[in-house]
């Protein structure tokens, strides 16, 4: 602690006392010196007169030391450690600020409670390390463009089931939209960006990750390859339908505004879904109804050009048969197709060769071709196929035959034969 004799000024106090100096010494005149403090010369006078009655700490503001008229009672102070240790423990002191004037009435700032939690230790600074990443503008227009992405977490802390956050952020503006599901896939996609479009309207551009959702694995086929294009996902087919651009982050950090986003609500809207004590999905979908026009009022920002981008859903444009899964099957010549492991009737008369299967989002199912319903039915029960009758070999054993008594073979002798070679031999020699 620093004694009563050593006097502790600013580095501006110091240029003062050093510019005060040199107007009694009479290098610089009362006015220059004025000039130079950005001062009256009337306050000018008033320091020089206070520097020679008390010494350079004359020059120290007269309420250094002493505490602030403004400051809040020791009671709400004690209060307030007290109401965050019990309820507010692990909060931010930003977040618990807000929670303690909207629940408590006890109405602070927010690095008051930073401070006097630093104080009595339930609060540790903790510098965060910075990487290096070249900064991208935002976009211009609201609805340029979104970042799309999914937050698997543990949103009711052991409540209920564990599920994803499907996060819809404005790149311009910050404006935030939201749903739980039960997994981050191809039928929650969709069945959000539906929602999306309807309350918005359609934006330009959709920015993803690299998930099978949003991109196909697919390897390449002969065809694409021939036609120069890559295997798409239903997400990505349906996207393309409706007229929006899929651009496909490289990495997390490439979307850090819903990244951020997600940090942030993990934070925020899992201690606030705790205190209202939700526990399942359809409860926090209906929170976050309430949740997020309060949010995006409080920290979406002004886009640089204030039109609003987004298209209207165009007339005739059915949503449901674009946002759905897509299937081609080769109808049979008994009118019969075979889905999922399953055989289906097509009632009405058609010369197709395939049909369309459309999955979608509500668990129906529709089959179509050439953009008109085709009526169907599911074949429960098969007839059971007739066994046909065994075939039955007869194998005959195969009985050797006995030459008869009389046959050629018995009056055959070999030794006769080789005498009359040999007298055939010895008369051809002779002659």
């Amino acid at each position: 602690m620093a004694r009563k004799d050593i006097i502790m000024l600013s580095q501006k106090e110091w240029k003062k006392l050093h510019v005060i100096k040199k107007v009694m010494e009479g290098v610089l005149k009362q006015i220059e010196a004025a000039e130079i403090l950005s001062l009256s010369d009337r306050q000018i006078r008033r320091l020089i007169n206070r520097t020679r009655l008390e010494g350079e700490g004359g020059m120290a503001h007269k309420l250094r030391g002493k505490p602030s008229g403004r400051r809040l009672p020791k009671s709400i102070k004690e209060e307030a450690i007290r109401l965050y240790r019990e309820k507010y423990n692990d909060f931010g002191p930003t977040l618990a600020t807000e929670k303690l004037e909207e629940i408590d009435g006890i109405g602070i700032n927010d690095e008051t409670l930073r401070l006097w939690l630093i104080e009595s230790g339930d609060w540790k600074k903790v510098r965060k390390g910075r990487q290096h990443r070249q900064w991208r503008e935002r976009k211009h227009y609201y609805g340029e463009m979104i970042q799309i992405d999914g937050s698997h977490h543990d949103w009711f802390e052991g409540r209920g089931p564990k599920c994803v956050l499907m996060g819809y952020i404005d790149d311009a503006t910050g404006k935030v939209f939201g749903r739980f599901y039960e997994y981050e896939g191809t039928m929650p996609a969709m069945d959000s960006f539906k929602r999306y479009a309807r309350k918005y309207g359609i934006p330009v551009k959709a920015y993803v990750d690299r998930h099978t959702t949003y991109k196909s694995p697919a390897k390449l086929s002969v065809k694409e390859a021939i036609e120069g294009t890559e295997p798409m996902s239903e997400f990505e087919r349906a996207m393309k339908e409706m007229g929006v651009e899929v651009i496909h982050a490289l990495s997390p950090q490439a979307k850090g505004r819903i990244e951020r986003l997600f940090r942030t609500f993990q934070d925020r809207v899992v201690k606030e879904m705790r205190l209202k004590g939700i526990k399942t999905i359809e409860e926090a979908n209906r929170f976050l109804e309430g949740y997020l026009p309060v949010y995006n009022r409080k920290f979406s920002v002004k886009a640089k050009k204030e039109e609003d981008i987004h298209r209207k859903i165009p007339r005739g444009m059915k949503l449901d048969s674009i946002l759905c899964i897509k299937t081609e099957r080769v109808l049979r010549n008994d009118f019969t197709i075979s889905h999922n492991g399953r055989l289906y009737q097509i009632l009405d008369k058609t010369t197709a060769n395939k049909v369309q299967v459309q999955e979608r989002i509500n668990g129906t199912m529709v089959m179509t071709h050439d953009d008109n319903c085709l009526r169907f039915k599911e074949i429960t029960e098969r007839p059971e196929r007739q066994l046909k009758k065994p075939i039955v070999l007869i194998i005959r054993k195969k009985v050797g035959h006995t030459p008869s008594a009389d046959h050629p073979w018995r009056r055959y002798k070999p030794e006769i034969q080789n005498n009359n070679y040999q007298q055939t031999e010895t008369a051809l020699t002779q002659t």
